[in-house]
């Protein structure tokens, strides 16, 4: 991404991503108790923690990604309705589940915490594994996307804060052209897997096009400021699979 403004001290980073990291490994224990399935009626209708973690995450998202033209605004707006859509439904009303469960023949109330968790109840629903197994499975494959997108949010931002408008080419950058728009994308990847609703998934794809859509437009305005410097990087450096073997 394009440098943004030094105005704030670059040491702020470390504390940013050690508040990341606490609130990640305090919403997601709330949300995996392992010795306690919560049952339907008391995981839902909690809008204090619905509001809580949409201001939360909301918060660290565009604290990290500082949109400022049109255009990004207009992904921050899905990014935004993404982020309500699933905290309303993971602890206020799950839409998804009154839809689905007529269709798979059972009581919408059957759907506690673990079953809630709607990739792990078809694995055990289809008998591939029980039903605590998928949980785990499913929380160790999102819990590690969600914080790889984070990481790379938090140290993508703090390479092009210390670039001062500079082009950025080292460290992170080195690797990969677009380090935020992917740790956007793992974040969305990691809550589909999390805890799929059918708005949610609806909204991914359009979300991640976006993303994708914004490093493209990036490239260019990047290539028409630093014309032949950032050619060279480009050729050299892959936009989001991390590249082996540029160095700066």
């Amino acid at each position: 991404m394009e440098s943004m403004p030094n105005t704030r001290s670059v040491l702020r980073v470390g504390f940013v991503t050690l508040t990341i990291g606490l609130v990640l490994i305090g919403f997601l224990g709330a949300v995996l108790r392992p010795e306690e399935n919560m049952p339907f009626e008391k995981l839902y209708g909690d809008w204090p923690t619905v509001f809580m973690a949409t201001g939360i995450f909301l918060f660290f998202v565009f604290f990290l990604t500082r949109p400022r033209r049109p255009k990004d605004w207009r992904s921050a707006g899905l990014t935004t309705a993404f982020f309500i859509s699933l905290f309303t439904e993971m602890f206020g009303v799950p839409f998804t589940i009154y839809i689905l469960a007529p269709l798979l023949g059972v009581e919408p109330r059957i759907f506690g915490m673990y079953e809630s968790h709607l990739w792990a109840y078809f694995l055990s629903r289809t008998g591939i594994m029980t039903l605590q197994a998928g949980v785990y499975l499913v929380m160790v494959v999102s819990t590690g996307l969600i914080s790889s997108g984070f990481i790379l949010l938090a140290l993508g931002w703090k390479q092009v804060y210390r670039g001062d408008g500079e082009l950025v080419t080292g460290g992170l950058y080195s690797k990969l052209r677009h380090p935020q728009y992917l740790g956007l994308i793992l974040i969305i990847v990691g809550f589909l897997i999390m805890w799929p609703t059918l708005l949610t998934v609806l909204l991914a794809p359009f979300l991640i096009g976006r993303y994708i859509f914004l490093a493209i437009e990036e490239d260019r305005e990047l290539e028409e400021k630093f014309g032949e410097n950032f050619r060279r990087y480009k050729e050299a450096v892959p936009r989001f699979i991390p590249s082996l073997t540029y160095r700066a």
